[in-house]
């Protein structure tokens, strides 16, 4: 079924669409460029309470769904991708656990400040040794009495540094996935602190790299769920926010194909613009065409997500087949463009570097293959 917006969510994508374009953009090529954190924009999401927008208003936060999400993160997506990493790993992987598997002590005491942009969170799943086999995790918790102690490294985390929250992942049983907890480590406690911070290829004004836990002491009360539940809060945030990274690689699919779509009728060549040419046309056609299937299916995922039904083999699809489109389109993107495409002057070259790690975090494409197959075989 063709999915249509909602007049409320057509209202937001309007509004996130006009902050996006007056504040985020015209500070994209700086941030990137700069490998500095986005603050501006982040605190002009902060005022539209775009950091809450899943968090119920009791909490603080606007109650939208899941579409509404996505929708707001492919604005910011297609302004900066930076920007919307940024949100949506504080907003699907750090809020929403909470808000799912939450005490009412917990919603209470983080969730507001969550939702006010007061506290950025992260997720600290990827150890060294363990990525796309996050069951093989190896940093501990012991139990003393009142406190759990955690000991070891997490890697590739995004938002360390500027998180003051994070939800950690932490083996307080035997090998594998039932031996996992999660727990809610605040971003100063003692003994936490960052490692190294990634120089990465692309996404510059989002900080990823490696956070260090040395016999970190938090209260027993910052367990989250239950001990041993910890995996199936990581795969239950993981599925939402393959959601969220569908957003933002259509935000950065709509980016290419819009500034090639201007450039190509700007482009003068042989006595005419290069969009005149059939074999530009047809690459803009694919582009196009490319780009409103993908649409569809992020928010149908994001649409049964809202509804309460089974989505995860709908979100891996979305995922897989979204930044895949982005990168695609980024290439295309690059390619109408020509050497003009190459330089850092046009933003051609930012997008294909954005658009390379969609097919990577949140679960590589590869093991998105693996999801969709396994609900095919169940």
């Amino acid at each position: 079924m063709w999915h249509v917006l909602s007049p409320d969510h057509a209202a937001l994508r309007d509004a996130v669409r006009e902050f996006a374009e007056a504040v985020v953009k015209p500070l994209a090529p700086e941030v990137d460029r700069d490998h500095r954190f986005p603050t501006e924009a982040i605190q002009g999401a902060r005022e539209l309470d775009l950091l809450g927008i899943l968090v119920p208003p009791e909490y603080g936060g606007a109650g939208l769904d899941h579409v509404a999400f996505t929708v707001c993160i492919e604005e910011l997506a297609v302004a900066c991708a930076s920007t919307a990493v940024i949100v949506d790993v504080h907003t699907s992987v750090a809020c929403e656990p909470i808000l799912l598997f939450g005490t009412d002590e917990q919603k209470r005491r983080w969730l507001p400040p969550m939702a006010a942009g007061e506290i950025l969170g992260a997720f600290a799943l990827t150890e060294p040794g363990s990525g796309s086999d996050a069951a093989a995790l190896k940093t501990s918790a012991r139990r003393y009495g009142d406190e759990y102690v955690l000991s070891g490294a997490k890697t590739f985390i995004t938002n360390v540094g500027t998180a003051g929250m994070y939800i950690v992942f932490a083996r307080t049983g035997g090998d594998g996935a039932a031996g996992v907890s999660a727990f809610i480590v605040p971003g100063d406690s003692d003994g936490l602190r960052v490692g190294q911070v990634f120089k990465k290829m692309g996404l510059n004004g989002s900080p990823t790299g490696e956070l260090v836990l040395e016999e970190v002491r938090v209260p027993a009360a910052n367990l989250l769920h239950q001990e041993g539940r910890g995996f199936t809060i990581a795969m239950r945030a993981l599925d939402s926010g393959r959601i969220g990274i569908s957003g933002q690689a259509l935000g950065v699919a709509e980016a290419a194909f819009s500034e090639s779509l201007a450039y190509t009728k700007e482009r003068n060549q042989f006595g005419q613009p290069v969009a005149e040419f059939e074999g530009i046309q047809f690459t803009l056609a694919d582009m196009a065409t490319r780009l409103a299937a993908a649409r569809q299916m992020a928010y149908h995922a994001a649409a049964l997500c809202s509804a309460g039904k089974p989505f995860t083999r709908e979100a891996s699809m979305a995922k897989l087949f979204c930044t895949d489109t982005a990168m695609e389109l980024a290439i295309e993107g690059v390619q109408l463009a020509g050497g003009y495409g190459y330089v850092s002057d046009y933003p051609f070259e930012r997008h294909f570097r954005d658009a390379k790690a969609l097919q990577i975090y949140e679960g590589s494409n590869q093991i998105q293959r693996v999801v969709i197959a396994r609900d095919l075989l169940r």
